[in-house]
């Protein structure tokens, strides 16, 4: 049988004299004291790290406080555009409104000057063909292409009286105009009227009072109303001159019992 091994973990024999272990314990103590000695950096490497936390910290603020200050003046930069943009839109929309104006403005000087003319029918010197209270247009394209024909209704400016009349042509210029028994006589000829209300005019005596030639010029027009006992015309004016005579025909809008042309 082997003799038990008395050694202990340091492989020192357990018999040996213990004195000679004193060494261990002052390796230990050296040691724990050398660990010490380097623990102590740990604290300045813990007040390092909070050091560079803190300055780290210091710099996320600097960062959303930048962050911040950038969406403000993003904000701001982006109202100002906002104000910019609604000016510069209310300006263009300023703009088109008077453009769009003066456009309209031009067709109606054109329309008015060129083409047809705003009429308003007052008295009764045309009833019952126009009623007093009309409202329409006359012709002036086909006045200045066509010129003036028998019978047409013509609007007269009376530039004394700064009065506008509408009339019937009954007489051309260089012709011999003449009435006799409610009768018009053309050159000695006579003429019928079949413009004149039947049932209107038969309600007098006499509609057309006798009246002795008149010889018309070269640029004279013989101008009545259809309603003669009461029209004031060229049995009172005298012929009125083409230059007098500023446009032909009615297309009457109102009264709508009346809507539509006359001698147009």
């Amino acid at each position: 049988m082997e003799k038990e091994n008395n050694s202990d973990i340091f492989g020192v024999n357990a018999n040996e004299n213990t004195d000679d272990l004193s060494f261990l314990a002052e390796t230990a103590v050296l040691e724990k004291l050398a660990e010490g000695e380097k623990s102590e950096p740990v604290q300045d490497l813990t007040e390092t790290r909070v050091f560079e936390k803190l300055t780290e910290d210091q710099n996320d603020d600097a960062m959303s406080d930048t962050g911040t200050l950038e969406k403000i003046t993003d904000g701001e930069s982006g109202n100002d555009e906002k104000k910019s943009g609604f000016r510069s839109s209310a300006l263009k929309e300023v703009l088109l409104f008077f453009r769009d104006l003066a456009v309209c403005l031009a067709i109606v000087l054109v329309v008015v000057n060129f083409i047809l003319r705003p009429i308003q029918v007052k008295g009764s010197s045309m009833y019952p063909t126009l009623t007093s209270g009309s409202l329409g247009v006359s012709n002036l394209l086909g006045y200045n292409m066509d010129g003036i024909k028998r019978f047409d209704i013509v609007i007269i400016y009376l530039e004394d009286k700064n009065e506008y009349l509408v009339k019937r042509c009954i007489g051309m210029p260089n012709e011999t105009i003449s009435y006799s028994n409610d009768v018009l006589y053309i050159n000695g000829e006579p003429m019928e009227e079949d413009f004149l209300d039947e049932e209107y005019s038969s309600g007098f005596n006499i509609f057309t009072a006798d009246m002795e030639e008149v010889k018309l010029g070269e640029d004279e027009y013989f101008c009545l109303g259809d309603n003669r006992p009461r029209s004031t015309d060229s049995r009172f004016y005298g012929p009125f001159r083409r230059d007098q005579i500023v446009s032909k025909g009615a297309f009457i809008f109102f009264p709508f019992s009346s809507f539509g042309g006359v001698t147009w």
